[in-house]
């Protein structure tokens, strides 16, 4: 039960945060630096959901070549600094994590 409430009120300040935004640029136009500063947040929030997932796979920081999320990763970031596309980027980076792990087997 306790997790539900977690969930419940984390989704109730989320909305609340969403909702106070409105008031305040509901009526007129959004500063340009605050678009501009808005444009970091997704390539942010990407980042700290998938560095901790390539650079400690298993728990301990892992910075060997034996790393196969670590490799996968840095060919997913080339990728996404060549085509600027995150299709294409997942992908790519799937796509090698999956021949990576098969050719360890």
């Amino acid at each position: 039960m306790r997790y539900w409430l977690v969930i419940l009120g984390m989704g109730l300040v989320t909305y609340a945060l969403r909702l106070s935004a409105i008031p305040l640029y509901g009526r007129g136009d959004v500063p340009p630096a605050v678009r501009r500063a808005l444009r970091f947040v997704p390539p942010a929030v990407l980042t700290a959901l998938a560095a901790p997932a390539i650079l400690r796979p298993a728990g301990g920081v892992d910075l060997s070549l034996t790393n196969l999320h670590l490799v996968a990763g840095s060919v997913a970031a080339l990728v996404a600094w060549k085509t600027r596309s995150a299709l294409l980027t997942i992908a790519a980076g799937m796509a090698m994590l999956w021949a990576l792990a098969a050719a360890a087997r």
